[in-house]
């Protein structure tokens, strides 16, 4: 599920370049409000955006956030106690 929508993700990431910068690949999913990344090459920067956007969806469910659906995937957490003895 988690895979599935990271990929998603990345399918619709936008990638510009910044002149004079180090770190000169910037990327940044829309869908996802701050959900960006840069690098110093594009992989570099769609790495660290993988690592990130693993971050936002951890963030988000921690805080009771809805994670907005991407390209038919979602991602949903019960908040109803589970319990793990049985």
């Amino acid at each position: 599920m988690f895979a599935e929508y990271i990929e998603a993700a990345l399918e619709r990431a936008v990638y510009k370049t910044l002149e004079d910068e180090e770190e000169p690949i910037f990327v940044s999913v829309p869908d996802l409000p701050g959900a960006w990344a840069t690098g110093e090459t594009v992989e570099e920067a769609r790495k660290e955006l993988i690592s990130v956007i693993e971050g936002w969806i951890a963030l988000r469910l921690r805080m009771g956030r809805s994670i907005p659906s991407i390209g038919g995937h979602t991602i949903t957490a019960s908040t109803e106690p589970v319990s793990i003895v049985e």
